[in-house]
């Protein structure tokens, strides 16, 4: 049998599970009420300690949060049939809240109601589950960032900085002091596209923050590493050795990459390119190559924005129809006019991808074999896709 006591220490583990805290307050017609069973005296308590019993029975009829359920049990040690607690009923959210009887979680459930209340519906999940997310932050500015969430949309920077926004109520450090809260929002509104592809890329903005690149060594003898981490400023400034470079959006396609004489790959760019200038004056043929989609050719027209002799890898509608059955959808497109900087050949690619059920391939789903005998094809000088 358990106490009060016992019980409400297990409410307060249970508020602790996102999942059942989602639930309750969230899809309250399914979750109440709750029944907690209380469990009943055994045999051998009744025999042999009588006042322990009375003590349980007395305890839970002071309980006067939710109801008390009751119910006869006949014991061989006593005459009559003796009224036990059986459950323990809580009807509603706000009992199951007052029954645990911690102020740190009425204070928690006291600000989800509050941000609930403020902001639209898609983002009452994300209150629930990721309390990190909100708690030791101004209530006033989780609203105004679930607001300014709504507001924005892909590619809404136009090459400013996000501190440069002019979205009412927000500050020049804004975006410094909630961007993981606004990464969050906006990944509830665009199924994760904005983590995957980083806030500045997402929304056009001018990268302002260095940003860690993987160099990886394809001939093997150019550099004193295989591969190495590099911030995207020194490597602006890097006179890197060898006959070709390869600029590769993603890290996840590294193992696709061949052994390549005179050749260095840079990966996981996305749209922070601007270290790329520092390539023009080199006397090298300058590849890139992404995702076959319309954030990956947003980034290959960033990239000749700032290279204009540059060569697209495996980003044509040749590839894209080759292999079209490893596409997937594109959950959110980088928008619906194509992006200047892109060749007569790559514009109806563009168009394409955003007539597509199925508008993605990814690096990663392209062969291994296709993909080593493409990069060693341009590497030669032939003709490539």
């Amino acid at each position: 049998m358990k106490s009060p006591a016992e019980l409400k220490l297990l409410l307060r583990r249970q508020w602790e599970n996102r999942t059942l805290r989602e639930t309750r307050l969230l899809r309250a017609e399914s979750s109440w009420p709750l029944r907690l069973p209380i469990g009943r005296p055994a045999s051998k308590l009744i025999r042999m300690d009588l006042d322990a019993v009375k003590r349980h029975v007395e305890t839970w009829r002071d309980v006067r949060i939710g109801e008390v359920v009751w119910g006869p049990i006949r014991y061989r040690a006593a005459e009559a049939a003796v009224e036990v607690p059986i459950a323990w009923l809580l009807r509603r959210p706000s009992e199951w809240i007052e029954a645990c009887g911690k102020e740190s979680i009425q204070r928690e459930c006291q600000a989800m109601a509050a941000l609930v209340e403020q902001s639209a519906e898609i983002f009452h999940p994300l209150w629930v589950r990721r309390r990190s997310l909100w708690r030791g932050k101004p209530l006033a500015e989780v609203v105004l960032a679930a607001r300014l969430a709504m507001a924005l949309e892909p590619g809404c920077a136009h090459g400013l900085p996000l501190r440069a926004l002019a979205v009412e109520g927000i500050d020049t450090k804004f975006f410094e002091r909630h961007g993981r809260l606004i990464t969050a929002l906006l990944d509830t509104r665009f199924d994760g596209e904005v983590d995957k592809l980083g806030l500045e890329a997402f929304l056009g903005a001018l990268t302002e923050v260095d940003h860690w690149l993987l160099v990886v060594d394809l001939d093997g003898s150019l550099l004193p590493f295989r591969k190495q981490r590099v911030r995207s400023s020194e490597l602006q400034d890097a006179s890197l050795p060898g006959e070709r470079i390869l600029i590769i959006e993603n890290e996840s396609c590294q193992h696709h990459l061949p052994t390549v004489p005179g050749t260095i790959a840079v990966l996981g760019a996305g749209f922070d390119l601007a270290w790329a200038a520092g390539l023009r004056k080199a006397k090298k043929r300058i590849a890139y190559w992404g995702d076959i989609d319309t954030w990956g050719l947003q980034f290959l027209a960033k990239a000749r924005s700032v290279i204009g002799s540059l060569e697209a890898l495996m980003m044509s509608v040749e590839v894209y129809r080759q292999f079209r059955d490893a596409a997937v959808p594109e959950p959110v497109v980088a928008g619906t006019s194509e992006p200047t900087g892109l060749t007569p050949s790559e514009r109806p690619l563009y168009h394409l991808l955003l007539s597509e059920r199925r508008g993605r391939l990814e690096q990663e789903f392209l062969p291994v074999h296709f993909v080593q005998a493409t990069i060693l094809a341009w590497a030669r000088g032939e003709p490539i896709f």
